[in-house]
């Protein structure tokens, strides 16, 4: 397989769990427990995924994340044992493919991780004319232009544009978004929305993409 997993973590014990259990599946593992040194070592080696950890010395997971995402779209999946919502959504809105919440079952981890790569691993999808998006790296562009989407973002877009027409309500969506079934009020899906249509409106499109159905959700309409 030859995938270079960089398991980003202090707890040398958990870490070392971890790279066995990855070790079992074929990947090739990388152990870092401090922060300091991770987004450089990601800029040169090019690793398949990172597994990240949200509290580390030198640098917190959430920064790492950042500075990452301003040069590459490997994929990220923080682990934390702070569960409150609030750490979850910046984790996730900062780029962050998925998370996991500590204590975890090493099997998960690897679950986790074969999803993440699969679907990262999946070709770039045209949908209507002028839009195009790329599950491969998360990439959203509209005309030529990079709407700089967050993982959440994407993945909203992604859902609503493959059924085009189809209304759907806010828990359907965050269903999707989020098929772990996470504790997240439904609401949350408002915000993407919003940004989303910011986002769409910064590139200049006329044409609304994302509609409101009063009461009941949002359906995306077809670019003519």
């Amino acid at each position: 397989m030859n995938e270079v997993i960089v398991i980003v973590e202090d707890e040398v014990a958990t870490a070392e769990i971890l790279e066995d259990y990855l070790r079992l599946e074929s990947y090739t593992t990388h152990l870092m427990a401090d922060g300091l040194p991770v987004v450089n070592w990601v800029r040169e080696h090019k690793p398949a995924l990172v597994l990240l950890d949200l509290m580390l010395p030198g640098k917190s997971g959430l920064d790492i994340c950042k500075e990452i995402r301003s040069f590459s779209s490997v994929p990220i999946i923080m682990t934390t044992a702070r569960v409150e919502e609030i750490d979850r959504l910046l984790g996730l809105e900062l780029g962050a493919d998925d998370y996991i919440c500590k204590p975890y079952s090493p099997r998960e981890v690897v679950a986790r991780v074969k999803t993440v790569l699969r679907r990262v691993g999946n070709a770039p999808t045209p949908m209507e004319e002028g839009l195009l998006l790329d599950e491969s790296c998360y990439r959203a562009t509209l005309s030529g232009h990079d709407l700089q989407l967050t993982a959440a973002e994407f993945r909203l877009l992604n859902y609503l544009a493959a059924h085009p027409g189809r209304v759907y309500n806010r828990q359907q969506l965050l269903n999707n978004i989020y098929p772990d079934e996470r504790a997240l009020n439904d609401r949350a899906i408002d915000n993407y929305i919003k940004n989303l249509r910011k986002k769409i409106n910064v590139v200049g499109n006329e044409d609304e993409l994302i509609h409101s159905v009063y009461g009941v959700g949002y359906k995306f309409e077809k670019l003519y």
